[in-house]
C-alpha cells in the first residue's frame, strides 16, 4: 500500500516559512538541521527523517534527526559512521542522484540500525551546497507502506530550500570565524613581512591555529624522506609539555592523523582514540584532526590539532583547519622563498665560476674538482664526493671536497666496486637519488670508506650525461641527517656539473676526431707518395734506361733517330722530376727520414720568395707535431709567393716549456683571412686537432704573420686556452 503525503503546496510553503524564520532569528545550525528533518518527515508522513552530512575519509555524520513514532531516534545526532555497503546513503553518494530501496538486502554500517529498528524502506535525496554534494536527506518507514512515487521529486524540491538554509547557516558560522582568521593571517603576514626567522613563524602559525580551533595542543611537522616527521613547532593551551617536543623526529606508522594525512594526502580525523593508543591517551588526548600543508603543490608537512574533551569533534573542523593551513603554507612558502632566493645567488655564482672554467677549456679533471668544491660550499656539508661509473663495473672517485677537514682528502682515483647498501650502489642500481641517514646500517666497500671518514649520513644524486648514467655526486654529514630538500638542491647543481662534463667530453671527442682525420689524411699522403715512388716513378726510371739503351744501339748513320730518342729521354726525365716534386708535396721524404729542420730548409730553398730561416729544434719531435709545423710553413710560404707580393719572408721555429712555437712573417700587402680559402682553414683544423692554437695577423699594407703554438704532449693534456703566444708582437 502506498501512503498519501499530506500538506501539498501549502504545506511546503509553510515549512519553508518556518525554516526561514529560524534562520532569520539566528538559531544555532544544529537546531536548523533538526527542524529541517522534522519538516521533511512531517511533509511526507515518514516514520523517521534524518539529515546526514558527507565528511572526509568516506564517513557520514548525522546532523539532524526526527522520529514520527515518538520513539527515540535510531541514530543520535552527532553520530559518525563509515560510508559504504548497500544503503540509501551510499547509493546517493555514489550516483549523486535520488535513490530509494527496501531494506531486504541492506549492508554496510547502517545495516545493524536498519535491522534493530525494523526499517522496511527509505528514500534519499542529495543536498548540494554551492555546487558540491554536501549531504543527503533520508526518510524511512517501519510500516509496510511505500512512500508515494513522487516522494523523490517533492523531497528534492524541499531539499533545495533546505540547502539554502544550510548554506546560510554555514555562511553565518564562517563569517563569525572569518574575522578571526583574517586577524591570524595579518599577524602571520606581518611576521613574514618583517623577515622573522622561519622557526618563529612556525611557532606563531601553530599558536594561531590552536586559538582558532580551541584545541588543547597543535603541532606542525615536516615530512622527511626517510618515513619520519620532524616537529618544527608546537603549542599547548595549558602549561603542560607538548605531546612531541620541537625538534624531535618521529617514525611514521600506525593509526594517527600524521600517518593518515601522508597516506591519503587529505585531511584526517580520529574522533576517539582506542586503547591501543596508550601514549596518546596518557597525554590526555582523546581526539585529533590533521590537515596537509602543501607548499607549491607538494605535500610539505602536516598540522594537527589534538583535543582533550570527550565530545566528538564538530562537523567541518577539517575544513577549518585546511583553510588555516593554506595561510600557514603561504607563510612557509614565503619564508622558504626568502631562503631559496638567498641560495639562488650562490647557485648562480657557482654556475658562473664553473662556466668560466669550461669556456677557458681547462682539463676535465680541474672542472670536476671545481664542481665538488662549489657543491660543498653551496650546501654547507662536511664532504662532497664525485664518482664516475666505469665500464668495468667499478666506480672511480674523480673529485672530492672536505671543507671541514681539508687535511684528510679522500684519494682521487680510488676505485671501488658498487656493492652492498651504500649511496654509490643505490644510485647505480636505481638511477635515482638516494639517501642514508644512518651509515651505521650501510654495507659494502664504500660504506667502510665512509665510516672511516666518520660519515653519519649521506645523500647522492645521479649525474646523467647525454642520456647515460655517468656517475654520482654525493654529500656527507658527520653530525646529523642532511636536511629535507638536499636531493633537489644537489640535483639542480649536478645538472650544471653534467653540462660541464658533457662539454669537456665533447671537446675531447672533437679534438680526438680531428686528430684521427688529420692522421688518416697524412697516412693517405704517405701511401700515395709510396705508390708514386714504387710504381710510376720506377716505371719512368726504367723507361728512361730503356731509351738510353735504344739510343746507344742506334746505327752510326741514324743521327736523326738518336736525336729524337734524346728528346724523348729528356721529356721522360722531366716527367719524372715533376712526379718527384708532386710526391714531395704530398709528404716530403726528408721530413720522415731526417726531421723538421732539414725539411724546412728544403722548403726555404724551393721558395720563390727569399726566406730567412731560424730553427732551434735539437731533437726529433712527435710525428703529428712535425707534420703540422711543416705544413704551416709550407702553406704560409705558398700564400706569400702567390698572393702577398712580398720581397722577403722570415720563419722562426723553436721549442721550450713543452711546446713548439712557429712564426712565419712576410712584408707583403696583407689582407689575408681564414675565410678566404681552404688552406688556412685546414691549417687551423690541423693545429687545433693537436690541442694547439693559431693566430693570423694580416693588416692591409703591413704584411702577414702566421703564428702557431703546439703542445709536445698528447692532445688534451695541455691547457689549450692558456698556451702562450708564440713570438713577440703576437
Amino acid at each position: 500500500m502506498t501512503i498519501q503525503s499530506g500538506g501539498g503546496i501549502a504545506g511546503e510553503q509553510a515549512a519553508l516559512r518556518r525554516v526561514a524564520t529560524l534562520i532569520a532569528s539566528g538559531v544555532p545550525p544544529e537546531e536548523v538541521f533538526t527542524a529541517v528533518s522534522a519538516e521533511v518527515g512531517r511533509l511526507v508522513e515518514g516514520d523517521f527523517a534524518a539529515l546526514v552530512r558527507y565528511g572526509p575519509q568516506d564517513a557520514i555524520t548525522v546532523v539532524g534527526m526526527w522520529s514520527g513514532t515518538g520513539a527515540t531516534a535510531p541514530i543520535p545526532v552527532g553520530s559518525r559512521l563509515p560510508l559504504g555497503g548497500r544503503n540509501v546513503t551510499a547509493l546517493v553518494y555514489r550516483t549523486g542522484r535520488p535513490a530509494r530501496m527496501d531494506y531486504t538486502d541492506v549492508s554496510g554500517a547502517l545495516a545493524g540500525v536498519v535491522r534493530d529498528w525494523g526499517l522496511r524502506s527509505s528514500v534519499g535525496v542529495p543536498i548540494s551546497v554551492e555546487g558540491g554534494l554536501w549531504g543527503v536527506m533520508v526518510v524511512a518507514l517501519i510500516r509496510e507502506d511505500l512512500l508515494p512515487a513522487d516522494t523523490e521529486a517533492r523531497l528534492a524540491g524541499f531539499t533545495e530550500l533546505a540547502a539554502t538554509a544550510v548554506a546560510n547557516a554555514q555562511a553565518r558560522v564562517e563569517l563569525r570565524g572569518f574575522g578571526e582568521e583574517q586577524a591570524a593571517l595579518r599577524r602571520v603576514a606581518t611576521l613574514v613581512a618583517m623577515r622573522t626567522p622561519p622557526e618563529e613563524v612556525f611557532a606563531a602559525v601553530t599558536a594561531e591555529a590552536g586559538r582558532l580551533l580551541d584545541a588543547d595542543q597543535v603541532a606542525m611537522s615536516r615530512y622527511d624522506p626517510d618515513s619520519r616527521v620532524t616537529v618544527l613547532a608546537a603549542w599547548t593551551k595549558a602549561s603542560t609539555a607538548p605531546l612531541i617536543p620541537v625538534g624531535h623526529r618521529v617514525e611514521l606508522g600506525g593509526r594517527n592523523v600524521t600517518s593518515l594525512v601522508l597516506q591519503t594526502g587529505r585531511p584526517a580525523r580520529i574522533d576517539r582514540y582506542g586503547p591501543a593508543a596508550a601514549p596518546v591517551l596518557a597525554a590526555g588526548v582523546r581526539s585529533a584532526v590533521g590537515a596537509p600543508v602543501r607548499v607549491e603543490g607538494r605535500l610539505w608537512g602536516v598540522m594537527f590539532a589534538a583535543f582533550a574533551r570527550e565530545e566528538p569533534l564538530s562537523a567541518g573542523i577539517e575544513e577549518r583547519l585546511v583553510g588555516f593551513t593554506e595561510l600557514a603554507a603561504t607563510a612557509i612558502a614565503n619564508a622558504q622563498a626568502r631562503l631559496e632566493l638567498r641560495g639562488f645567488a650562490d647557485e648562480q655564482a657557482a654556475l658562473r665560476r664553473v662556466a668560466v672554467l669550461v669556456a677557458r677549456g681547462v682539463p676535465p679533471q680541474e672542472v670536476l674538482t671545481a664542481v665538488t668544491d662549489e657543491a660543498g660550499l653551496l650546501l654547507k656539508v662536511d664532504y662532497t664526493v664525485l664518482s664516475r661509473y666505469d665500464a668495468d663495473g667499478l666506480f672511480t672517485i674523480v673529485g672530492h671536497w672536505a671543507g671541514t677537514d681539508p687535511g684528510r682528502p679522500l684519494a682521487v682515483g680510488l676505485r671501488v666496486k658498487p656493492e652492498g647498501r651504500n649511496i654509490h650502489t643505490l644510485v647505480f642500481e636505481t638511477g635515482r637519488s638516494a639517501r642514508i641517514d644512518d651509515y651505521g646500517t650501510a654495507t659494502g666497500a664504500f660504506a667502510d670508506v665512509a665510516r672511516d671518514w666518520q660519515f653519519r649520513a649521506s645523500v647522492g644524486v645521479p649525474i646523467w650525461v647525454e642520456g647515460r648514467l655517468w656517475g654520482v655526486m654525493s654529500v656527507g654529514s658527520r653530525s646529523e641527517p642532511l636536511p629535507a630538500g638536499t636531493e633537489a638542491r644537489l640535483a639542480g647543481f649536478t645538472d650544471l656539473a653534467a653540462t660541464a662534463i658533457a662539454n669537456a667530453e665533447a671537446q675531447a671527442a672533437l679534438t680526438a676526431s680531428r686528430a684521427r682525420i688529420m692522421a688518416a689524411a697524412d697516412q693517405a699522403r704517405r701511401r700515395i707518395e709510396r705508390d708514386l715512388h714504387d710504381g710510376a716513378q720506377q716505371r719512368l726510371v726504367s723507361l728512361a734506361l730503356q731509351l738510353r739503351q735504344a739510343q746507344a744501339a742506334a746505327p752510326p748513320g741514324a743521327a736523326e733517330l738518336a736525336g729524337r730518342l734524346e728528346g724523348v729521354i729528356t721529356e721522360a726525365t722531366g716527367v719524372l722530376e715533376d712526379l718527384r716534386e708532386i710526391a714531395r708535396g704530398l709528404h716530403p721524404a726528408v721530413l720522415t727520414d731526417s726531421g723538421l729542420s732539414p725539411a724546412l730548409r728544403a722548403l726555404a730553398r724551393r721558395s720563390a720568395v727569399p726566406v730567412r730561416l731560424e730553427v732551434q729544434v735539437a731533437a726529433r719531435l712527435p710525428e703529428p707535431v712535425e707534420i703540422a709545423a711543416y705544413y704551416t710553413v709550407a702553406e704560409a710560404l705558398t700564400n706569400t709567393a702567390k698572393h702577398a707580393h712580398a720581397s722577403t719572408a722570415e720563419v722562426e721555429v723553436a721549442t721550450g716549456d713543452g711546446i713548439l712555437r712557429v712564426c712565419v712573417h712576410d712584408d707583403g700587402r696583407g689582407g689575408a683571412g681564414f675565410g678566404q680559402g681552404s688552406g688556412l682553414v685546414g691549417l687551423r683544423d690541423r693545429v687545433e686537432a693537436l690541442g694547439g692554437r693559431i693566430w693570423l695577423d694580416s693588416p692591409r699594407g703591413s704584411g702577414t704573420a702566421v703564428r702557431i703554438v703546439l703542445p709536445l704532449a698528447p692532445a688534451g693534456q695541455e691547457r689549450r686556452a692558456e698556451l702562450p703566444t708564440p713570438c713577440p708582437g703576437s
